[in-house]
């Protein structure tokens, strides 16, 4: 790879080249131009590890319902969950919301404009605090996401693991050094850009880069094989059981604890089956420790395949019957018992929402 040293010899062909063919290439999207940094921050916050064409409806139905950091901050969790509900990573707007809360008792309701004050904020990892800091108000820091270190590893030729390591403390340092200190928010936008809709993951549109002659990568062959890619591990797969437990026209939810995954959403109770377990001796398992309640398991309902980053799923919902007991938040958050209507007013996970799907269709018939 092209030694870092010499990175004062190339930053003078790199960021001009660069900065003008974002001004001329940009897309036009909703966030672009965009002066608020509520507004910028939360745009950030929605397309980690999400497309940008998945994004931009629920970045403008977001702040149809929360238009200020203010209104953000005054609003009940439950209300911003089921405004991200479907959108994933729900730890995001958990961060989003407690942040916000902050923000209005700490900071007098304004965003800090400083790198290292935003680190201090839930959800204010490198990345959104260096993408917030660069575009809302121009701190010549970076902000590397996956889209960066793609195109840095392909225009300086980092052959090793950018995770870990001399390779990755060699990205941050090259990172570091091609900000332009005058125009730090289009620089942090336009290797983003780059990445995004020209140096793709599986084919790099080289002939269409401006810096095709600058890149090492490219020089070298490598621009397909680049980065290299740790070996994928087989995610494990688990077998999941799901409550529709009924009573008097109505029907149970319960909501999952704050702390861990899906904090704060709602779910048809139950969970993982443990070896050895028939899914009927399962599901009656996790709803006597949940909700400290005896149920009859009656017949499939349907069965829901999911991936999340780290494991697979597979949810099987069945319709029951409550036999014994009034419900107890024993393994919950909270319980409800409600309509099939009143179930568009609580953030589901998408796993969930399949199920209410197929009950409504069910109803229907």
């Amino acid at each position: 790879m092209q030694p870092v040293e010499d990175l004062s010899q190339r930053i003078p062909q790199i960021r001009p080249c660069l900065l003008e063919w974002y001004r001329h290439n940009r897309r036009d999207l909703p966030w672009r131009g965009e002066t608020s940094p509520y507004r910028i921050w939360i745009s950030e916050v929605m397309l980690q590890q999400t497309q940008v064409a998945t994004v931009i409806p629920y970045y403008r139905r977001f702040l149809e319902r929360f238009p200020t950091l203010a209104d953000l901050a005054a609003a009940p969790l439950a209300e911003v969950l089921k405004a991200w509900e479907g959108l994933g990573y729900y730890a995001r707007a958990r961060n989003l919301h407690q942040a916000a809360r902050e923000l209005v008792e700490r900071h007098g309701g304004r965003i800090p404009e400083s790198y290292t004050e935003l680190r201090t904020l839930p959800g204010f990892g490198e990345y959104i605090a260096g993408a917030v800091a660069s575009i809302a108000f121009g701190e010549p820091v970076a902000a590397v996401d996956g889209n960066v270190k793609r195109v840095l590893a392909r225009l300086f030729a980092l052959q090793g693991d950018l995770q870990h390591g001399a390779t990755a403390r060699q990205l941050k340092e090259i990172a570091v050094a091609l900000v332009d200190l005058e125009a730090a928010g289009d620089w942090t936008q336009a290797l983003m850009e780059l990445g995004a809709t020209i140096c793709l993951p599986l084919r790099p549109k080289c002939h269409l880069c401006p810096l095709n002659e600058l890149c090492q990568a490219r020089l070298l062959g490598l621009e397909r094989t680049l980065p290299v890619k740790p070996a994928r591990k087989s995610l494990p797969h688990y077998d999941v059981t799901a409550a529709v437990i009924t009573d008097k026209g109505k029907v149970l939810i319960a909501q999952r604890p704050l702390e861990g995954m899906l904090g704060g959403l709602w779910e048809f109770p139950g969970g993982k089956q443990e070896p050895g377990e028939t899914l009927t001796e399962c599901l009656r398992r996790e709803i006597r420790e949940e909700l400290g309640l005896e149920i009859e398991v009656g017949q499939l309902i349907t069965t829901v395949k999911h991936a999340y980053t780290h494991f697979k799923i597979t949810l099987h919902a069945f319709c029951c019957r409550l036999l014994e007991g009034e419900p107890r938040a024993l393994g919950v958050a909270d319980w409800r018992w409600v309509t099939l209507a009143e179930l568009d007013a609580f953030p589901f996970p998408r796993t969930d929402l399949k199920i209410i799907e197929v009950l409504r269709n069910k109803k229907r018939e």
